[in-house]
């Protein structure tokens, strides 16, 4: 009974005013700092995972490879629509919490809000030139002539939900951007469950079949929406108001694209890698596909660990970066770093180990298992590695390193995988496929060393620049100097 409170306080802890919330950014050990940050962000992220899988356990239940392999090939929409989500997120989010670290609430708050007006309008635009080009969504992602029905289908109904679906996102990053990951797991939580709930009913009792999967998502995410609106101004830091809307200028613009550019450019690679491999596995038959599709929803599990403990760091950076307290910030990455790789190996034994049992809960097809488990343990034998290179790439954005932050956030999904995808399969067939993605998380790997290297000794420059000038008389009080916003950008 006495480990309870614990446990909740992790998850829920004091509501703090803005000022509060800065000292604890600023002043507080980094690694309980990190996990009480990282807890919710990691419960949310699991539970929309397992939500994920709930929507594969359901369509498999349809008794379609087809229906099975259409949710792989809608990952390529859905990954767009979640590109212009995270673009608007991170480059809205990164410079807000670094404002909030210099005490500048009034600039975080027009980020806040700028951010979110501008993802409803592009998110309505993606509706819409999405059913203009709805086939060609649906061949992009790797679709047959037998999946092309299903997957007309599920995309058609995906895309009227855009406009929540990016909004959300948004909302959740700028929350947790805040040091507020708990009301962002609420909202996130409270739309799995939903979603858990209505697409069986909607495929099934209602009759509605794949499109019903597709309808219970966009209700979910609607419903996330609303309460994630509620929440931003109830944690009270960057309250939502039509007053802080601002006419776009260019130094405005140019702090957002450094923040949003590699989101971007990694939801969009993600989109491409997914395509990338559905290619691939097609000539193998649709139950490649099918397994490729499941395969990706399991170890999504293993990478929203990392992206969890990423999201718990990122605002650690942006606050102390813009009270210029550098050491902390290195702190902080190491121990994200470990934390990371612990999780993940846990998540990868299981899945190592029970890879054909976690298979044939999605999809009892003999082929798709015997496809996937080898797959899948493949996948767990490099997923640990790859915190690494994410919770560096999270290090480079905050700070606003947009090229290496870029090149590094897209290497594992697409500039390092569409070469291994063109080289393997065919001179190795379907294993060239199976081993697509663990190959990419190697190189990848490497590539993330000398990037990890060169800035964390930037930030040693910063910190040994900065106690110079403290000697010679440079800096006034620290309160003063913690006044300053950071300077952002490569």
């Amino acid at each position: 009974m006495r480990s309870m409170p614990r446990l909740i306080d992790i998850l829920r802890p004091p509501e703090l005013s803005p000022e509060e919330k800065r000292r604890e950014m600023l002043e507080r050990p980094v690694v309980p700092l990190i996990l009480s940050l990282a807890a919710p962000a990691i419960f949310a992220n699991i539970v929309t995972s397992l939500y994920n899988l709930a929507d594969t356990f359901f369509v498999g239940q349809m008794g379609s490879t087809s229906a099975s392999a259409a949710v792989g090939v809608s990952f390529v929409t859905m990954t767009t629509i979640q590109a212009m989500g995270f673009y608007f997120a991170q480059g809205t989010g990164n410079p807000m919490s670094r404002y909030l670290g210099a005490g500048d609430t009034e600039k975080a708050c027009v980020f806040v809000n700028m951010g979110l007006a501008a993802t409803l309008c592009f998110g309505t635009v993606i509706a819409l030139v999405g059913h203009l080009f709805l086939d060609q969504l649906c061949y992009l992602g790797g679709a047959t002539e037998t999946i092309l029905p299903y997957a007309r289908a599920y995309i058609s109904t995906i895309l009227f939900g855009a406009p929540f679906i990016a909004s959300c996102f948004l909302l959740n990053m700028q929350l947790r951007f805040q040091g507020e990951s708990f009301y962002s797991m609420l909202a996130m939580v409270a739309g799995a469950v939903l979603n858990t709930i209505l697409t069986p009913l909607f495929i099934f009792p209602l009759g509605l079949g794949i499109r019903g999967s597709a309808l219970a998502t966009v209700v979910s995410e609607a419903a996330s929406f609303f309460i994630l609106l509620y929440q931003m101004n109830r944690a009270g830091i960057t309250p939502l108001s039509p007053r802080y809307l601002r006419r776009p200028t260019l130094a405005l613009l140019r702090e957002i694209n450094n923040g949003g550019v590699p989101s971007f450019a990694r939801q969009v690679m993600l989109g491409v890698a997914t395509s990338l491999l559905n290619n691939a596995a097609a000539p193998f038959g649709d139950a490649a596909i099918a397994g490729i599709a499941v395969v990706q929803r399991i170890t999504g599990i293993g990478n929203f660990f990392q992206i969890g403990i990423g999201q718990g760091f990122q605002p650690i950076v942006g606050y102390n970066l813009g009270a210029k307290r550098f050491a902390r910030i290195r702190e902080g990455y190491f121990a994200a770093i470990k934390m990371s790789l612990l999780c993940v190996s846990c998540v990868s034994v299981v899945t190592f180990v029970w890879a054909p049992q976690l298979i044939a809960l999605f999809r009892d097809d003999p082929e798709v298992v015997r496809i996937a488990t080898l797959t899948l343990r493949l996948c767990s034998v490099t997923l640990p590695f790859t915190g690494f290179a994410m919770i560096t790439n999270f290090l480079l954005q905050t700070s606003g390193k947009m090229w290496r932050a870029t090149i590094l956030g897209s290497a594992r999904l697409g500039l390092v995988l569409a070469p291994v995808v063109l080289v393997l399969p065919p001179l190795l067939g379907l294993l060239g496929v199976q081993i697509a993605q663990p190959v990419t998380d190697v190189i990848t790997s490497l590539i993330a060393l000398p990037m990890a290297i060169s800035i964390l000794r930037e930030l040693r420059e910063a910190e040994a620049e900065q106690a110079r000038a403290a000697e010679a008389g440079e800096a006034d009080t620290p309160e003063a100097e913690h006044a300053d916003g950071p300077e952002a950008g490569e």
